[in-house]
Protein backbone atom coordinates (compact mmCIF):
# COMPACT_ATOMS: atom_id res chain seq x y z
CA UNK A 1 0.00 0.00 0.00
CA UNK A 2 1.67 3.63 -1.05
CA UNK A 3 2.14 6.24 1.51
CA UNK A 4 -0.79 8.22 -0.35
CA UNK A 5 -2.84 5.64 0.44
CA UNK A 6 -2.45 5.49 4.12
CA UNK A 7 -3.00 8.94 4.77
CA UNK A 8 -5.95 9.31 2.48
CA UNK A 9 -7.38 6.50 4.84
CA UNK A 10 -6.31 7.99 7.98
CA UNK A 11 -8.12 11.20 7.19
CA UNK A 12 -11.11 9.07 6.18
CA UNK A 13 -11.06 7.48 9.79
CA UNK A 14 -10.17 10.85 11.26
CA UNK A 15 -12.77 13.45 10.03
CA UNK A 16 -15.81 11.29 11.40
CA UNK A 17 -13.95 11.31 14.45
CA UNK A 18 -13.30 14.95 14.61
CA UNK A 19 -16.96 15.69 13.16
CA UNK A 20 -18.53 13.63 15.96
CA UNK A 21 -16.47 15.42 18.69
CA UNK A 22 -16.98 18.79 17.35
CA UNK A 23 -21.08 18.34 17.14
CA UNK A 24 -20.83 16.31 20.56
CA UNK A 25 -19.14 19.89 22.09
CA UNK A 26 -22.15 21.88 20.14
CA UNK A 27 -24.59 19.59 22.16
CA UNK A 28 -22.73 20.04 25.50
CA UNK A 29 -22.60 23.72 24.95
CA UNK A 30 -26.38 23.77 23.94
CA UNK A 31 -28.06 21.96 25.90
CA UNK A 32 -28.30 24.50 28.84
CA UNK A 33 -29.41 27.31 26.72
CA UNK A 34 -32.06 24.82 25.72
CA UNK A 35 -32.90 24.21 29.54
CA UNK A 36 -33.11 28.14 29.96
CA UNK A 37 -35.07 28.38 27.01
CA UNK A 38 -38.19 25.34 28.40
CA UNK A 39 -37.74 26.65 31.62
CA UNK A 40 -39.15 30.14 30.89
CA UNK A 41 -41.84 29.18 28.89
CA UNK A 42 -42.82 26.95 32.05
CA UNK A 43 -44.69 27.88 35.01
CA UNK A 44 -43.41 28.40 38.89
CA UNK A 45 -45.47 24.85 39.84
CA UNK A 46 -44.28 23.13 37.05
CA UNK A 47 -40.42 23.66 37.45
CA UNK A 48 -40.75 22.92 41.15
CA UNK A 49 -42.17 19.94 40.65
CA UNK A 50 -40.23 18.57 37.33
CA UNK A 51 -36.85 21.08 37.07
CA UNK A 52 -34.92 18.61 35.24
CA UNK A 53 -37.46 18.04 32.56
CA UNK A 54 -36.37 19.51 28.71
CA UNK A 55 -39.82 19.94 27.77
CA UNK A 56 -42.76 22.35 29.08
CA UNK A 57 -45.65 20.19 29.69
CA UNK A 58 -48.19 23.71 28.93
CA UNK A 59 -45.82 26.32 26.99
CA UNK A 60 -46.86 29.85 28.88
CA UNK A 61 -45.24 33.38 28.02
CA UNK A 62 -46.20 34.83 31.37
CA UNK A 63 -42.91 35.02 32.63
CA UNK A 64 -41.68 37.23 29.89
CA UNK A 65 -44.99 38.90 30.69
CA UNK A 66 -44.32 39.50 34.38
CA UNK A 67 -40.55 39.98 33.75
CA UNK A 68 -41.58 42.97 31.44
CA UNK A 69 -44.12 44.47 33.94
CA UNK A 70 -41.92 44.07 36.92
CA UNK A 71 -41.41 47.58 38.40
CA UNK A 72 -37.98 49.76 37.25
CA UNK A 73 -37.45 46.60 34.43
CA UNK A 74 -37.28 49.34 31.81
CA UNK A 75 -34.61 51.72 33.98
CA UNK A 76 -32.53 48.46 34.38
CA UNK A 77 -32.23 47.74 30.67
CA UNK A 78 -31.40 51.48 30.29
CA UNK A 79 -28.82 51.53 32.89
CA UNK A 80 -27.14 48.43 31.47
CA UNK A 81 -27.37 50.04 27.67
CA UNK A 82 -25.90 53.24 28.74
CA UNK A 83 -23.33 51.33 31.24
CA UNK A 84 -22.30 49.31 28.15
CA UNK A 85 -21.92 52.10 25.64
CA UNK A 86 -19.53 54.05 27.70
CA UNK A 87 -17.68 50.98 28.33
CA UNK A 88 -17.38 49.77 24.38
CA UNK A 89 -16.29 53.93 23.52
CA UNK A 90 -14.11 54.13 25.89
CA UNK A 91 -12.74 50.47 25.09
CA UNK A 92 -12.50 51.61 21.28
CA UNK A 93 -10.90 55.05 21.93
CA UNK A 94 -8.83 54.56 24.62
CA UNK A 95 -7.36 51.03 24.39
CA UNK A 96 -6.62 51.83 20.86
CA UNK A 97 -4.85 54.59 21.51
CA UNK A 98 -2.52 53.20 24.05
CA UNK A 99 -2.42 49.96 21.75
CA UNK A 100 -1.17 52.04 18.84
CA UNK A 101 1.15 53.78 21.15
CA UNK A 102 2.90 50.67 22.34
CA UNK A 103 2.99 49.14 18.86
CA UNK A 104 4.23 52.18 17.36
CA UNK A 105 5.96 54.64 19.16
CA UNK A 106 9.39 54.77 21.24
CA UNK A 107 9.23 56.65 24.06
CA UNK A 108 11.24 56.01 27.95
CA UNK A 109 9.12 53.62 29.81
CA UNK A 110 7.52 51.79 27.06
CA UNK A 111 8.46 48.21 28.18
CA UNK A 112 7.45 48.72 31.31
CA UNK A 113 4.11 50.04 30.13
CA UNK A 114 3.55 47.00 28.43
CA UNK A 115 4.36 45.20 31.16
CA UNK A 116 2.12 46.77 33.56
CA UNK A 117 -0.47 46.02 31.03
CA UNK A 118 0.54 42.18 30.71
CA UNK A 119 0.51 42.47 34.49
CA UNK A 120 -2.81 43.83 34.92
CA UNK A 121 -4.20 41.17 32.82
CA UNK A 122 -2.92 38.44 35.14
CA UNK A 123 -4.25 40.31 38.08
CA UNK A 124 -8.01 38.95 39.31
CA UNK A 125 -10.38 41.11 39.96
CA UNK A 126 -11.43 40.10 43.38
CA UNK A 127 -8.31 41.26 44.74
CA UNK A 128 -8.45 45.43 43.51
CA UNK A 129 -12.66 45.73 43.62
CA UNK A 130 -12.12 47.02 47.41
CA UNK A 131 -9.46 49.54 46.23
CA UNK A 132 -11.49 50.61 42.95
CA UNK A 133 -14.52 50.90 44.99
CA UNK A 134 -12.41 53.43 47.84
CA UNK A 135 -11.73 54.95 44.99
CA UNK A 136 -14.87 55.22 43.21
CA UNK A 137 -16.33 56.73 46.96
CA UNK A 138 -13.56 59.53 47.08
CA UNK A 139 -14.42 60.46 43.38
CA UNK A 140 -18.13 60.93 44.63
CA UNK A 141 -19.25 58.44 41.92
CA UNK A 142 -20.69 55.83 44.05
CA UNK A 143 -24.12 55.01 42.99
CA UNK A 144 -24.16 56.35 39.60
CA UNK A 145 -23.64 54.75 36.03
CA UNK A 146 -20.34 56.84 35.32
CA UNK A 147 -19.10 54.86 38.38
CA UNK A 148 -20.15 51.43 37.34
CA UNK A 149 -19.01 52.17 33.85
CA UNK A 150 -15.49 53.82 34.19
CA UNK A 151 -13.22 51.42 35.67
CA UNK A 152 -13.70 48.99 32.40
CA UNK A 153 -12.99 51.92 30.00
CA UNK A 154 -9.85 50.39 29.20
CA UNK A 155 -9.19 46.80 30.00
CA UNK A 156 -5.53 45.37 29.64
CA UNK A 157 -7.01 42.91 27.61
CA UNK A 158 -8.36 45.04 25.14
CA UNK A 159 -5.14 47.26 25.18
CA UNK A 160 -3.44 44.10 24.29
CA UNK A 161 -5.44 42.96 21.65
CA UNK A 162 -5.09 46.39 20.11
CA UNK A 163 -1.35 46.69 20.58
CA UNK A 164 -0.53 43.29 18.45
CA UNK A 165 -2.87 44.03 15.90
CA UNK A 166 -0.96 47.35 15.55
CA UNK A 167 2.13 45.52 14.93
CA UNK A 168 1.10 43.75 11.97
CA UNK A 169 0.36 47.36 9.87
CA UNK A 170 3.68 48.12 8.11
CA UNK A 171 5.53 51.12 9.57
CA UNK A 172 6.19 52.11 5.91
CA UNK A 173 2.21 53.07 5.58
CA UNK A 174 2.12 55.57 8.52
CA UNK A 175 5.49 57.03 7.54
CA UNK A 176 4.17 57.87 4.12
CA UNK A 177 1.22 59.45 5.76
CA UNK A 178 3.74 61.82 7.82
CA UNK A 179 6.00 62.91 4.59
CA UNK A 180 2.80 63.95 3.34
CA UNK A 181 2.32 66.08 6.52
CA UNK A 182 -0.75 64.20 8.51
CA UNK A 183 -1.04 64.84 12.09
CA UNK A 184 -0.29 61.79 14.16
CA UNK A 185 -3.94 62.21 15.14
CA UNK A 186 -5.22 62.04 12.10
CA UNK A 187 -3.00 59.33 11.21
CA UNK A 188 -4.77 57.44 13.87
CA UNK A 189 -8.12 58.28 13.17
CA UNK A 190 -8.01 57.86 9.52
CA UNK A 191 -5.95 55.17 8.67
CA UNK A 192 -4.80 52.97 11.95
CA UNK A 193 -8.48 52.49 13.12
CA UNK A 194 -9.89 52.04 9.64
CA UNK A 195 -7.27 48.93 9.24
CA UNK A 196 -7.84 47.85 12.68
CA UNK A 197 -11.77 47.10 11.43
CA UNK A 198 -11.06 43.37 12.89
CA UNK A 199 -9.28 44.64 16.25
CA UNK A 200 -12.08 46.70 17.23
CA UNK A 201 -14.77 44.03 16.32
CA UNK A 202 -13.07 42.11 18.80
CA UNK A 203 -13.31 44.44 21.55
CA UNK A 204 -16.25 45.78 20.84
CA UNK A 205 -17.83 42.38 21.38
CA UNK A 206 -15.12 41.77 24.67
CA UNK A 207 -16.20 44.57 26.16
CA UNK A 208 -19.79 44.68 25.75
CA UNK A 209 -19.64 41.34 26.98
CA UNK A 210 -17.93 41.91 30.03
CA UNK A 211 -20.16 44.89 30.78
CA UNK A 212 -23.40 43.31 30.11
CA UNK A 213 -22.88 40.38 32.18
CA UNK A 214 -21.19 42.60 34.67
CA UNK A 215 -22.56 41.40 38.32
CA UNK A 216 -20.22 42.33 41.33
CA UNK A 217 -19.37 46.05 40.87
CA UNK A 218 -22.69 46.95 39.82
CA UNK A 219 -23.99 45.38 42.91
CA UNK A 220 -20.95 47.12 45.17
CA UNK A 221 -21.47 50.27 43.77
CA UNK A 222 -25.22 50.79 42.93
CA UNK A 223 -27.00 51.51 45.71
CA UNK A 224 -30.77 52.34 44.93
CA UNK A 225 -32.90 50.89 42.14
CA UNK A 226 -32.54 53.63 40.11
CA UNK A 227 -28.73 53.01 39.40
CA UNK A 228 -29.44 48.90 38.87
CA UNK A 229 -28.28 47.47 35.30
CA UNK A 230 -30.05 44.43 34.25
CA UNK A 231 -28.36 41.33 35.95
CA UNK A 232 -28.30 43.15 39.84
CA UNK A 233 -31.84 44.44 38.92
CA UNK A 234 -33.42 41.01 37.77
CA UNK A 235 -31.31 39.37 41.21
CA UNK A 236 -33.41 41.81 43.58
CA UNK A 237 -36.71 41.53 41.69
CA UNK A 238 -36.95 37.40 41.47
CA UNK A 239 -37.44 36.82 44.49
CA UNK A 240 -41.11 35.78 45.35
CA UNK A 241 -42.99 35.78 48.47
CA UNK A 242 -41.50 34.07 51.63
CA UNK A 243 -38.02 34.95 50.16
CA UNK A 244 -38.27 32.05 47.45
CA UNK A 245 -36.84 32.31 44.14
CA UNK A 246 -38.72 33.00 41.00
CA UNK A 247 -37.08 30.67 38.54
CA UNK A 248 -39.99 32.03 35.60
CA UNK A 249 -38.55 34.95 36.17
CA UNK A 250 -34.99 34.36 36.18
CA UNK A 251 -34.85 32.06 33.55
CA UNK A 252 -36.64 34.67 31.47
CA UNK A 253 -34.33 37.23 32.58
CA UNK A 254 -31.73 35.32 31.63
CA UNK A 255 -33.18 35.07 28.07
CA UNK A 256 -33.57 38.64 27.14
CA UNK A 257 -30.36 39.51 28.63
CA UNK A 258 -28.97 37.04 26.30
CA UNK A 259 -30.39 38.42 23.32
CA UNK A 260 -28.04 41.30 22.74
CA UNK A 261 -24.79 39.43 23.39
CA UNK A 262 -25.96 37.07 20.66
CA UNK A 263 -26.93 39.88 18.39
CA UNK A 264 -24.08 41.48 18.58
CA UNK A 265 -21.78 38.26 18.09
CA UNK A 266 -23.59 36.96 15.49
CA UNK A 267 -23.23 40.80 12.85
CA UNK A 268 -19.21 40.87 14.15
CA UNK A 269 -18.42 36.96 14.40
CA UNK A 270 -16.46 37.20 11.43
CA UNK A 271 -14.38 40.47 11.95
CA UNK A 272 -14.32 38.72 15.83
CA UNK A 273 -12.26 35.71 14.33
CA UNK A 274 -10.19 37.77 12.02
CA UNK A 275 -8.91 40.09 14.96
CA UNK A 276 -8.52 37.12 17.30
CA UNK A 277 -6.35 35.59 14.30
CA UNK A 278 -4.53 39.21 13.45
CA UNK A 279 -3.24 39.39 17.66
CA UNK A 280 -0.73 36.23 17.07
CA UNK A 281 1.07 37.45 13.28
CA UNK A 282 3.58 39.14 15.26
Amino acid sequence: MTTDRIVLRRRSVSRPLLYGALVLCALLTVLPFIWVISGSLRGLDEIRSDPGAWLPHDVTFDNFVRLFRTEGFGQFRVNSIVVATIVVVGNIVAASAAGYALAKFDFAGKRIAFGAVMAAMMVPFTTVFVTQFVITVDMGLADTLAGIALPGVAMPMSVFIMRQYAMSIPDELLEAARIDGASEFRIFFRIFLPLAGPAVATITIMSFLTSWNNFIWPLIVAQSMSTYTLPVGLAATSQAAAHVTDYGLMLAGAIVVMLPVLVLFLLLQRYFVQGIAGTGMR
